[in-house]
């Protein structure tokens, strides 16, 4: 079971047991219950038919680097050119300080 502020999310290969469980707790509070897991605090979870789960920020990545419009940006293999002198940034200083406070807290 993991539980994190309103969200909790339990997991076992005991289906009637992960029953009991989600209703003991309904007892107490009131649950809304969302059915399998596909997407918990930006990580996407995959079932696999032989039981394992895949785990994956793939689709959080995308959103992030549209958000800050880095999928407009050109792919290199390594973040530097080794020896590159900097020069001035073609683009505008960065004058939004929420979306940066938002993409801070993001990273």
């Amino acid at each position: 079971m993991l539980v994190c502020v309103y969200d909790i999310i339990v997991i076992g290969n005991n289906p009637i047991f992960i029953k009991f469980v989600v209703t003991k707790i309904n007892t107490e509070f009131s649950l809304k219950d969302l059915g399998s897991l596909n997407y918990f605090l930006g990580i996407e979870v995959r079932p696999q038919s032989n039981g394992d789960l895949i785990l994956t920020q793939s689709k959080y990545i995308i959103e992030f680097l549209g958000k800050t419009k880095m999928d407009e940006t050109n792919l290199v293999s390594s973040p530097m050119v080794g020896g590159c002198k900097l020069t001035k940034s073609r683009y505008e200083p960065f004058f939004d300080p929420t979306l940066y406070r938002s993409i801070v807290g993001a990273l």
